[in-house]
């Protein structure tokens, strides 16, 4: 391998490097939860708590258990984290596999082990990011679609199975596992808890909680129903005029971060007798990369954010 190519490699594989693992450690312990989202878990627990106890068949009493267990523990450690986002990604992989996948491709190539460790969660933390997405839009259409089938008459159950035949995936699934696991016997309030698990929707907590409080104090679910999907509609039309109006701002960023690589990597081609006087000074490289990661970092921080 030529001796130039080497400072290149590096350089990229550092870039690449510190983008995907913050994109992970930002999801598994820097995620900022918004106030919505912490008001409806706190109601979660309000309610479980003033729920009566109900006798359940010995074969789901443990799973009742551990689904309690996970409202009154807290927050989750970061392997469960990982777990839940290897989960919601949706891709046919154990999260033992991916961590393998990773270890191998880190071991792989010497120069590129950085890039190569870092690159399948990157791609799983990306699927999960897209099928999330997904599914969120598709809630509003999704209550609308139950909000009918209860007016017509028929269950709550009933509008679980409707939009698990009648939708294309992810909600579809997600849908469908929830109403397999209570025709299996599982209460339906653990079943609708084990699917805000899963997806970790906000959106989906609020109705799971709204479901929940029509159960206990009675009310038109039907009505309710309509109410929240114009609700999640409108969430949904905010987050994308945000993505719109903080879109500009995202890109001068990774403009910003591209920059100083690029020029280096152009100095290397075009003057590379030039350019090897500052790997003589790793003291400046180093700096550089430290203000280049904590710029990157503090722009993201600026333009994205949960509402």
């Amino acid at each position: 391998m030529s001796d130039s190519l080497v400072p290149m490699l590096a350089a990229v594989s550092a870039v690449a490097f510190v983008a995907a693992v913050y994109q992970v450690v930002s999801d598994l312990f820097l995620r900022d939860r918004s106030r919505v989202s912490d008001r409806v878990d706190v109601e979660f627990l309000k309610r479980k708590a003033a729920g009566a106890a109900k006798k359940k068949a010995s074969l789901f009493k443990n799973l009742d258990q551990v689904a309690g267990a996970r409202d009154e523990a807290g927050s989750p450690g970061w392997m469960e984290r990982f777990e839940t986002m290897v989960e919601q990604s949706g891709l046919d992989v154990a999260p033992g596999r991916l961590l393998a996948i990773a270890a191998g491709a880190a071991l792989h190539a010497a120069i590129a082990a950085v890039v190569g460790g870092a690159a399948p969660i990157w791609y799983v933390k990306r699927s999960r990011d897209a099928r999330l997405e997904r599914l969120r839009s598709q809630l509003p259409d999704a209550f609308d679609l139950m909000a009918r089938v209860v007016r017509a008459g028929q269950s709550l159950g009933q509008a679980v199975l409707g939009v698990a035949e009648e939708f294309p995936q992810p909600i579809s699934a997600e849908f469908a596992y929830c109403y397999e696991q209570q025709n299996l016997g599982l209460s339906p309030e653990v079943a609708f808890r084990e699917l805000t698990r899963r997806t970790g929707i906000v959106e989906l907590k609020i109705f799971v909680l709204a479901v929940l409080v029509q159960q206990q104090t009675g009310g038109n679910l039907s009505e309710m129903l309509g109410k929240l999907a114009g609700v999640v509609r409108e969430r949904y039309r905010i987050r994308g005029t945000i993505s719109a109006l903080t879109a500009e701002g995202r890109m001068q960023g990774w403009i910003l971060a591209a920059l100083p690589p690029l020029m280096l990597l152009l100095l290397v081609f075009l003057n590379y007798d030039y350019a090897a006087v500052l790997f003589d000074h790793g003291d400046v490289l180093a700096w550089t990369f430290v203000a280049e990661a904590v710029g990157v970092l503090w722009i993201r921080k600026i333009v994205n954010f949960e509402f």
